[in-house]
């Protein structure tokens, strides 16, 4: 590899940096950004919107427009707990519901 492909494969690399911060500074996004935001496809966002299982905006009933924070609550939803915190809780639930 040579020195000019080095410095265009760092452009690059910093390029998609720069991309990433401006994103998380970013309350609302546009598709193409929501896509790029949760790492899908385009045609996978779009059958999630259609199907109404994110979270979107239509304003003028043609672009889609994505609220970030809530895009994060909705990639946060379904948590799967450890044993070790099922174990903790049934233990803590035993403990207090002792003398019942």
């Amino acid at each position: 590899m040579n020195n000019e492909e080095q410095i265009i494969q760092k452009l690059n690399s910093i390029e998609t940096m720069l991309l990433e911060q401006t994103l998380l500074k970013k309350e609302v996004l546009n598709f193409s950004e929501a896509c790029h935001y949760l790492a899908v496809s385009q045609s996978h966002l779009y059958k999630l919107t259609s199907s109404k299982q994110v979270p979107h905006f239509c304003p003028q009933g043609k672009k889609l427009y994505f609220n970030r924070q809530e895009l994060d609550e909705w990639l946060q939803r379904n948590k799967n707990v450890t044993t070790d915190f099922i174990e903790k809780a049934a233990t803590d639930y035993i403990l207090k519901n002792k003398h019942k």
